[in-house]
Formats: structure tokens, sequence, C-alpha cells
């Protein structure tokens, strides 16, 4: 199991100092990844946004610049819409025109590609490319693009046989509808919209879970999936940014205490029904993504069980989650979010160095280990969900704790 992450021997938690302080200290220079870590917040980001940004012209460069804007994958997991989500990302920190500019470009390349897809999600689907690209309109100014992008998500058909998770399925598209209407404006997908598709999602979980211990089961492949990717945790994410009714809200709390019931006994979780191999700490699969979950159904709900099992589960990805793997599905990056996402719930700065720690640790070491062979880079490097265009948009979501978001999941 270790094999799968590097020992966790950051410091448990270490103040900030004062650049004076550490110049004056008589104390012995620390290793750079504790300096990192002691450095106060403004001019470690100001370190992280200069990585971010060189980081984001080697991924433009690498996936946009050497294909001559011939698009084969347009997604955002692995594709250009990834680089275009995190050339938005930099806009938004450094409101430089050109990367706004550079956006829309992506976007409506994308937008060729994804006509005839039958790929329908935000990470994986062509809601995905409709969606930001509505949301760059507005920024842009261009209210016809942004008529059009709107437009043409709303022309988007479900097929009969769409799954249910986040990745590929129903939950995938819901999450697009929740994305627009809290960025373009509210009921730009009405409810209306979303409420057959919701009745649908429920109907079929009550269906399977019929007779069992949890009210709502999924199955995708063939496997009841637990995690953010493809089961229970994305699924019930995505309802609970809905319009459920009282015994819908029962059934998925009832189903995410159905998870913390039933969690290993280290804390983690199973990626799927029944299976017994405690190995997986990754968004995708295991405690990084339902703590995500946990933290919003703390938030939605107000219970105090909710938040409890988040911060169990934040602790299992303290101890297990430098990841050999970069990404932000299953590497360091994403697992950066775990405490992003505890800090902004419980406003306890413990959570906000915890990211710090894993943040510093990408900065200081990422690269070097990939070079080593010690570090999974990702089978598409330079995307935003498996390499290093994952890294830098999380360097980036650093500079302001408030507003971090995991991509395609946190809204």
């Amino acid at each position: 199991m270790a094999d799968r992450f590097f020992p966790n021997d950051l410091p448990p938690f270490m103040e900030e100092t004062t650049l004076e302080e550490a110049t004056s200290s008589q104390t012995p220079i620390p290793h750079s990844l504790t300096s990192l870590l002691s450095l106060p917040y403004t001019t470690l980001t100001s370190k992280l946004q200069v990585s971010a940004l060189h980081l984001k012209q080697s991924v433009v460069n690498e996936t946009w610049g050497s294909s001559g804007n011939r698009v084969k994958d347009y997604t955002l997991y692995t594709g250009v819409l990834g680089t275009a989500y995190l050339v938005f990302k930099a806009y938004q920190v450094t409101k430089n025109v050109d990367d706004l500019n550079l956006c829309l470009k992506i976007v409506k390349a994308c937008d060729s590609a994804s006509e005839n897809s039958s790929r329908v999600t935000f990470i994986c689907g062509r809601a995905g490319v409709c969606a930001l690209g509505a949301v760059i309109a507005k920024h842009a100014g261009d209210e016809r693009l942004l008529d059009y992008y709107v437009r043409q998500f709303k022309e988007i058909e479900l097929p009969c046989d769409l799954p249910y998770e986040v990745l590929y399925g129903r939950a995938g598209y819901l999450w697009a509808c929740s994305f627009l209407n809290k960025h373009i404006g509210k009921d730009t997908i009405p409810s209306t919209h979303m409420r057959p598709i919701v009745d649908e999602v429920i109907t079929s979980g009550r269906k399977l879970a019929h007779k069992g211990r949890c009210p709502l089961m999924y199955e995708w492949h063939g496997k009841k999936y637990w995690g953010a990717a493809h089961g229970l945790a994305g699924i019930m994410n995505v309802l609970m940014d809905m319009e459920l009714k009282p015994d819908e809200v029962e059934d998925v709390k009832g189903t995410l205490r159905y998870l913390i019931k039933n969690r290993f006994s280290s804390g983690n979780y199973p990626s799927s029904e029944g299976s017994e191999s405690d190995r997986l700490v990754h968004w995708c699969h295991g405690a990084p993504g339902v703590t995500l979950t946990l933290v919003k159904a703390a938030e939605v709900f107000g219970d105090k069980e909710f938040l409890q099992a988040a911060e169990e589960a934040g602790e299992v990805v303290w101890k297990r989650g430098l990841l050999k793997r970069v990404g932000i599905c299953h590497g360091v990056s994403g697992n950066t979010y775990v405490f992003l996402s505890l800090y902004r719930l419980t406003g306890n700065k413990e959570y906000l160095y915890r990211a710090k720690g894993f943040s510093c640790f990408l900065l200081d070491r990422a690269q070097k280990l990939i070079a080593e062979g010690k570090m999974h880079g990702g089978d598409r490097p330079y995307s935003l969900f498996e390499g290093l265009g994952g890294m830098a948009y999380t360097f980036l979501d650093m500079i302001d704790p408030q507003v971090a978001r995991f991509p395609g999941y946190e809204l």
C-alpha cells in the first residue's frame, strides 16, 4: 500500500515567519520545503503564481500551440477544454486579456470538435464545452456568444442508456446545469428542465437499492461504486444542489450515513460495494472525493455528523495523500483540495497549513520526482485532470482559498 504514496514527513504545523525573522535567525537554513512552509502566505502564493503561470504556458504550448488548433480530445478531463479552464483561471487571477481571448479560441475549437459527440457531461462531454463557453463569453462581454452557448447547451440530448455517475452520466450533466446557474444567473437552466433528470436518478437509485441497507444505489460497468467520479459520493454531491423533496433529502442523508458507517477501520472508503481493498486515496476513489461530498453535506444540512466524518476522512488524506502522482483526479493536486474545502468550512488554519504543505511539496519536488521516474506525471502529462495542468490550477487556487473549488466538482 505504501508504494502508492510518499511518507508524509511534513511538520504537523508551522507558524509563518516574516522574511526579516528568517533572515536574522541564527538557526541553520532549513530544507527548502520547510523554508517554503514558513514563508508568509502572500510570499508563498507569489511563488506559486509564478510557477503556475510558467506551467500554464507550457501546457498551452504542448496541448494547443503544437496542434495547429486541430482538436482530437476536447474534454476537460484530458483534453484542450482543460487547457481553456486553466487559462481562464489565470485570467481571473491576472486579468490578462490575452488569456481571455485565448480561452474563446480554444472553446470555439472544442465546440466544433464536440458538435456530434454523444458525451454529455461537464468533465467529459459537450455540456462542459457549452457551459464553460457561456461563462467565458459573459466575462468577455459578448452577449451574442453567451446566448449561443446557452442555446447549444439546451439542445444537448441525453441518451436513454446514460449512466448516473459524474464523469459520463446524468449527474455530470446536472452539475453542468448548476455551474451555469451559478455563473450566468439563477434559472439559466430552469428547475423544470432538471427535475425530470433528477426523478430518473432518484427512481433508479431506489430501484437498485430495493431491500438494501442503503437508500440509493447505482452501478457503472457492473460495479456499485462509492467514489466521486463514478459512484455514490459524486451523485450525492450533485443531488445536494438540486431542489429535492423531503423524502429525497432523507435518502441522500441516509446514503451518506451508509457510506460513513461502512468505511474501512482506517477511515478510508472502499472504491465499490463489497470491496476489501483499502488502497486508493484519490478524488475518483476513496477518502478525498468523499471528503468533498461530506463537506458539502455539512454545509447544506448543518449536521455535525457530516462535519465530523469529513474531518476524519481528511486525516486519511493527510496521512496517505502525498500520492506518487501529480494530477487532480488521482494525485497530490486533487488531494490538496480536501484541505482547502475543510478550511473554508471550518476556518481552522491548520487545514490551510495542510493545503500549503501539499502544494509546497508539489512546488518543491514534483517536477524533479517526475524527471527521476519516482512520480507519475500522468498518461496525458499536460492535462488538467492527470498532469501538470492540474498542478498549475491548484497553485492558482491557493492564492485565494475562499474561492478555490475542485474543477468540475465543487461549485
